[in-house]
């Protein structure tokens, strides 16, 4: 027997909801050889099969079942924006159509003021196209799964809308309905009632949820798009002893690539002529760029910044850093699993009972009554009382309603199933470089040789560091200038990658770098200024030494410093009960001295340092593993993967468009204050939903046997379901009230 494994990905088309996810994936495991995890949050399945199991026969089946299936291979980002650009027109234009045509029709039929002679006729006519073509794509989808003898929730919603327009032509055509009686006729068999504006109702509510949903996955693929984004277009290679310039994609392993300054490096390799500082902030999050020279390796799309590199190249496509970090975010967020909403886990035995119920009603009375009337009334009742509209309603208005009071705090929300992850949050991981911390390096201390001020050792050093492009010189350059006001000129600039920079300022030869530096050009260093340097970096903070005619005047301290809120931040998440982790890629000497000015403690567990992207993953994934329910804070695109792998990801709407596409909450503000009340809104948020859908349901199953017992004429039924769906959005208007934490109701007293 074969037992060769392969691991194929499969976009799916056609799933409405997560009953349909269900079945594509009980229909791919029924295949031998198959295991299919199915997502439909992002539409895709996870197919691990034996060699001897085509993708042809993975494809087939999936279209057996109903749906449309290709390889993700085979998708390009350019197919999968114009799909998701149709289907978000189609349900924009159905959704303003039954708008414009269904709100005269409540106005009619719920208003007796508005009553003339025929209105009804006019309401029919309104109503029609709103029933029959704006509902179209719910009426399409229960039909498809009526020939594979399933039901989801689009079989009750298609059927409520059929039943409510059903009955009121019905009632129009062979009752008396098209006379107005000027008031309320309760009999239950006279037929003079009509219920356009409840087909109306449940078709315009549930497109506005399916347009909404469309929306939120259209934003669900440009995680990948905008890191994609990111990698070089073209690169500079050498061919036959000349300079050509190609596509990136073109580059072959051996390559010699020519990387000026502000280029983009084409990919992975090592360094064969030159020196530089390479940006590496999109690899590693953090600030400092790191200083390369011959025999370095450094990495594809990575940023050189000042000298001129030629590059070998080792990893290309697929292998490269770059095309692995991407691999990444896709894999991350593959593997969440989706959630799978109680109205649809519950429709699989719900709907088949109503319409059963409906059935054995109508029979009933028909056998003990002989009242043709009567039981036409009764199992009509019992659809329309059944019909979902506060169902519909449950989640998308609690949805509208925290999302907007969001929007207030400066919260973005991206959809039902982020607020799902919330519930069980016990761990809260933050990057630190640009989340924790402002992102952005300050001079914080300026130590002094004995006999120099410190005007004297900021004029000198500001000066020099003006000419130069790295980012702890432009940190000394504006204290610099902010205290000194005009800096002096400077001749006879040179930048020295790895060690630092020398000039003539005002007619003194100035240097400013570390102790290779100093060393290199004879400079003696006092140990008072050794031991301000050793001190300096125990605190995680950067020195680089400053001398004047070769003698050492004083140590300029560099550091990212925590922003000012964070430690409230972190102290409001403790009062929530929720335990805060620091996962950088910076040093853990740096790393501890950013987690004791924030409040979190300073052990193996809570301070993680000196990891790289793939490993920011696999640390939130073995905290996944070990119980916890975690949420990641990020900014970076170094961020991006773990901020997908989280049970919550929030990124910081300051930080790159990469983490916040691949995150689940943004904070636009950047405000880390903003975090605690984040999750609080979203928890919120999600017990107000699970409590609309709960009393949806009671609301029904002590409704229907009223109706099947002819106790509740469709007028009461409709009236009942009104009232159902008032209690639905009075609940959910309950959300713009949630209290926020008393550290960072502060942040939005002032907004």
């Amino acid at each position: 027997m074969n037992t060769t494994l392969e691991q194929v990905d499969l976009s799916i088309s056609g799933m409405t909801c997560g009953a349909c996810a269900m079945k594509v994936e009980k229909s791919l495991n029924s295949l031998d050889g198959v295991s299919a995890t199915v997502n439909f949050a992002t539409e895709t399945a996870r197919v691990t099969l034996h060699d001897d199991v085509t993708t042809e026969q993975l494809v087939a089946q999936v279209e057996k079942a109903g749906y449309g299936a290709r390889l993700v291979a085979d998708t390009t980002p350019e197919m999968l924006d114009k799909e998701t650009n149709e289907r978000v027109a189609m349900l924009r234009a159905r959704l303003t159509v039954s708008l414009v045509a269904g709100v005269p029709v409540t106005a009619l039929s719920m208003i007796p003021a508005l009553h003339f002679a025929g209105w009804q006729w006019w309401a029919l006519a309104l109503s029609l196209p709103v029933a029959v073509w704006g509902a179209a794509p719910f009426h399409r989808a229960a039909w498809m799964n009526a020939r594979h003898r399933a039901t989801t929730m689009d079989t009750l919603i298609s059927i409520g809308i059929i039943a409510a327009m059903g009955w009121s032509v019905w009632a129009l055509v062979w009752g008396n309905a098209a006379e107005d009686h000027g008031g309320m006729n309760m009999t239950s068999s006279e037929i003079d009632h009509i219920y356009m504006e409840v087909a109306v109702a449940v078709t315009i509510f549930l497109l506005a949820g399916r347009y909404f949903e469309a929306r939120a996955k259209r934003r669900a693929g440009d995680a990948l798009r905008s890191l994609l984004a990111l990698g070089a277009r073209s690169a500079t290679v050498v061919r036959g002893g000349e300079e050509v310039l190609i596509d990136a994609s073109a580059v072959k392993v051996g390559d010699l690539i020519v990387v000026r300054p502000g280029e983009i490096i084409a990919a992975d390799g090592v360094v064969r002529e030159g020196s530089s500082s390479v940006d590496v902030s999109m690899l590693t999050g953090e600030s400092v760029p790191v200083d390369v020279t011959v025999g370095a390796n450094v990495t594809g799309t990575t940023v050189n910044l000042t000298g001129r590199l030629v590059v070998q190249a080792t990893r290309i496509g697929a292998d490269s850093t770059f095309a692995q970090m991407a691999r990444l975010v896709r894999d991350a967020q593959a593997t969440k699993a989706p959630v799978q909403k109680l109205a649809d886990r519950v429709s699989s035995v719900f709907v088949p009972s109503v319409i059963a119920i409906a059935i054995v009603t109508f029979g009933g009375w028909w056998w003990l009554d002989g009242d043709l009337s009567q039981a036409f009334t009764a199992s009509v009742a019992v659809l329309i009382i059944a019909c979902p509209c506060a169902l519909g309603l449950a989640t998308p208005t609690a949805l509208m309603v925290g999302s907007g009071r969001a929007a207030q705090m400066g919260i973005v929300i991206k959809g039902a199933d982020v607020l799902q992850g919330t519930r069980r949050i016990d761990t809260v991981v933050f990057d630190k470089t640009g989340t924790v911390t402002t992102g952005a390096m300050q001079l914080v201390d300026v130590v002094c040789h004995e006999g120099t001020s410190r005007t004297e050792v900021l004029a000198a050093a500001g000066a020099l560091e003006h000419a130069s492009e790295h980012p702890v010189a432009k940190a000394i350059a504006s204290a610099a200038r902010s205290e000194l006001g005009t800096l002096a000129s400077v001749t006879a600039f040179e930048n020295l990658p790895g060690m630092g920079a020398v000039g003539v300022v005002g007619g003194a030869s100035v240097m400013v770098g570390n102790e290779l530096l100093m060393r290199r050009k004879l400079v003696l260093i006092p140990k008072q200024m050794s031991e301000a340097i050793e001190s300096a970096r125990a605190s995680g903070n950067i020195a680089v030494l400053v001398a004047v005619n070769g003698t050492v005047k004083g140590v300029c301290v560099v550091a990212d410093r925590p922003k000012a809120n964070s430690a409230a931040a972190i102290a409001a998440l403790r009062d929530l009960g929720l335990r805060p982790i620091l996962l950088t890629g910076d040093s853990r000497a740096t790393a501890l001295a950013v987690a004791e000015q924030v409040g979190i403690e300073s052990d193996e567990q809570h301070v993680i340092a000196g990891v790289l992207p793939e490993e920011k993953v696999r640390v939130v994934a073995d905290l996944q593993q070990r119980g916890y329910a975690v949420a990641m804070v990020g900014d970076g695109v170094n961020d991006a993967a773990a901020l997908a792998q989280a049970n919550v990801g929030i990124a910081m709407g300051t930080g790159t468009d990469v983490a916040m596409n691949a995150s689940d909450l943004t904070i636009v503000s950047g405000d880390l204050r903003l975090v605690p009340d984040a999750i609080l809104l979203s928890r919120a948020t999600l017990r107000t939903i699970s409590a609309n859908v709960f009393w949806a349901f009671i609301y029904n199953a002590a409704a229907i046997p009223l109706a099947a017992f002819g106790l509740l004429n469709p007028m009461w039924a409709g009236l009942a379901m009104a009232l159902s769906s008032v209690f639905v959005v009075t609940n959910s208007l309950r959300l713009r009230t949630t209290r926020l934490t008393p550290q960072t109701a502060f942040v939005h007293a002032t907004r």
